[in-house]
Order: C-alpha cells, then sequence, then structure tokens
C-alpha cells in the first residue's frame, strides 16, 4: 500500500493526465487546482527534499482534504509527474539550434544541470522513468532539433537525450553530495593526507602518477564541462 495508507493505482495512464481536463471528476468545484497543488509540492521539494512530499503535507499546503487531492493526483507517483514537468517549463528555449549540434547539445546538459541545481530532489524524481509532459515534450523537441544534422535515426537520437539527462542527473546528484563533504575542511584535510599516504606506500604507482598530474581547475562547473566534453565529443553519429 502507498504512502497515505490508500490503495496502489494500477497505473498511469498517460491520456488521462496530460490529454485531459485536469478537473475532478465528481462533486463541487474546490477552490485549488491542479496547478496550485503542483506548484505546492514543489514548493515543499525544493524546501524539505522528496521525503516531505506526502498527500497529507501538500493538502495542508493548499488548504484542501487528503482525499479531494486523489482527483488531481491519485498516488504520489503521479504527482511526482506533474511536479517534473511543472518545472520543466523553465526549460524554454527561445533561439533555434546553431547548427553546430555538439555545441548546442552541450548547452542542453548546461541547462539541464542549472535546473536540477535549483531543484535538488529532481535527480531522485528522474532516477524512475517519467512520462513526459508538455513542458518536458518541448524541451525534447528542442534536442531532437539539435541533433538534426548528424546522421543519427531517430531512436539513436532519443537514446542520447535519454543518456545525456542521465549524465547530468547523476553529475548534479554527486555535485550536491560533494558539495556537503566539501563544507567540512576537516575532512577535506583528511582525506588529502590520506591519498597522500596511499600514494606514497609504493603499492599504487597508478595513483601516484595521477596524483602528480598538473592540477586542473576543479569548480564544479569546469569539472562538469569536462566532463560533458568527453562524453558528447566521444559520441558516435557515423
Amino acid at each position: 500500500m502507498p504512502q497515505d495508507g490508500r490503495p496502489g493505482a494500477p497505473g498511469i495512464d498517460p491520456e488521462e493526465l496530460w490529454l485531459r481536463a485536469a478537473e475532478p471528476r465528481r462533486g463541487r468545484r474546490p477552490s485549488f487546482t491542479r496547478e496550485a497543488i503542483t506548484a505546492a509540492a514543489v514548493a515543499l521539494a525544493d524546501a524539505e527534499g522528496l521525503d516531505a512530499v506526502t498527500m497529507r503535507r501538500v493538502a495542508g499546503e493548499v488548504g484542501a482534504g487528503v482525499m479531494s487531492l486523489y482527483s488531481y493526483a491519485p498516488d504520489k507517483e503521479t504527482l511526482l509527474e506533474l511536479m517534473v514537468d511543472h518545472v520543466s517549463a523553465e526549460l524554454t528555449v527561445t533561439a533555434p539550434p546553431t547548427g553546430d549540434w555538439r555545441a548546442d547539445l552541450k548547452a542542453v546538459a548546461h541547462l539541464q544541470r542549472a535546473h536540477m541545481l535549483r531543484h535538488p530532489w529532481l535527480p531522485g524524481a528522474l532516477s524512475t522513468p517519467r512520462v513526459p509532459g508538455p513542458n518536458t515534450l518541448a524541451f525534447l523537441e528542442h534536442a531532437l532539433a539539435v541533433l538534426r544534422p548528424t546522421a543519427l535515426d531517430g531512436a539513436a537520437k532519443l537514446e542520447i537525450f535519454a543518456q545525456l539527462t542521465a549524465f547530468v542527473a547523476g553529475h548534479v546528484a554527486h555535485e550536491i553530495a560533494q558539495a556537503a563533504v566539501s563544507s567540512s575542511p576537516e575532512r577535506a584535510a583528511a582525506t588529502a593526507r590520506y591519498l597522500a599516504a596511499v600514494a606514497a606506500d609504493g603499492h599504487h604507482p597508478e595513483l601516484a602518477e595521477a596524483l602528480s598530474a598538473p592540477g586542473r581547475a576543479l569548480t564544479p562547473e569546469a569539472t562538469f564541462t569536462r566532463f560533458l566534453g568527453r562524453l558528447i565529443d566521444g559520441l558516435d553519429t557515423g
């Protein structure tokens, strides 16, 4: 039985969710909307993380009874679908692709990273396959247009977008975790001492050589850009 003790739904129907009116099926029209419910859930997740998003908490935020929310979102998974698409409206791209698909695809990834950093719960939400809503589809349409100059077929283009999104989500999740660790100077110093000792013990020559290489910019932005370049510049589109 899912969260809030409500019996599980048989699954999310994309047509029901995205193509039909977002209104309750019966009863008096309430004083809130699906948009307000979704916005309240996003605000909770932004402030406290996904675990804070329960139907009961969201109902309290919009001033509604828990049961009345189920006409709009029958379970938390459906609510997550709504939340992901709601924030995807921020991924608006007004300029058309330049024709340099690698540069344009890197720009897509940088947009995604900034987006996920604004909403740190997104990488976790995207760890489960999602049904793209209208805002997500608009961004997907742009990404596919970016890949038009390649020789890839449609299926490969969709795979590349999925791979890119997974890379960005994984990197942002790691980045957020690293930021929490790096906030402790004592732990960072202890880690540096440990690695120096290991590199000097004679049993890890490859690691010693790697650690002796010239340093690189270690800002989160610079690190992401390097990793992204290796991913996109190495794509085979033949």
